[in-house]
């Protein structure tokens, strides 16, 4: 493979989502059968988000959130099967790492199923005590009382 081809793009207005949703369909179990449109807010909602290019082909991604300061999350780090195994996947990362609006961030947070060894490399180390997770967002909302949301509409 010649690297003089391989771009790294971190415009989001670049992201061929129907690409974006086939490179996730054959390279990521965990993200198989997204929505476009799901796809398309993940996107908006996140910064940076870095793309690879091979021409006019995707074949790498991944997005992060964060407060610019404090914390940061890494999320949908995935190269396509044919480009794995030639750093792309490290230096996609160390990309998202080096964004102005993740370098200074306290603590970086990414959720891996089978790919620790991988994060490791890069500098990630296993952290078992701070991970929570709430699967059912619906549930929060039927949580709040009349009175609350009134309260906070009147404040909007």
């Amino acid at each position: 493979m010649t690297y003089s081809q391989i771009q790294f793009c971190d415009r989001q207005s670049e992201i061929n989502l129907y690409q974006l949703q086939e490179l996730f369909n054959v390279s990521a179990f965990w993200a198989k059968g997204r929505s476009i449109e799901d796809l398309r807010i993940a996107i908006i909602n996140s910064e940076p988000v870095i793309s690879v290019w091979d021409s006019e082909r995707l074949i790498g991604f991944a997005r992060a959130t964060s407060d610019g300061i404090y914390r940061a999350t890494i999320w949908d780090v995935v190269i396509h099967p044919d480009y794995q195994g030639n750093g792309l996947g490290s230096k996609l990362v160390e990309t998202v790492l080096a964004h102005p609006k993740m370098q200074w961030v306290e603590r970086v947070y990414l959720m891996t199923t089978h790919q620790q060894k991988f994060y490791e490399k890069i500098g990630f180390q296993a952290n078992n005590s701070t991970t929570m997770v709430l699967h059912n967002q619906s549930r929060i909302n039927s949580l709040a009382s009349p009175e609350i949301q009134f309260q906070e509409s009147l404040e909007g």
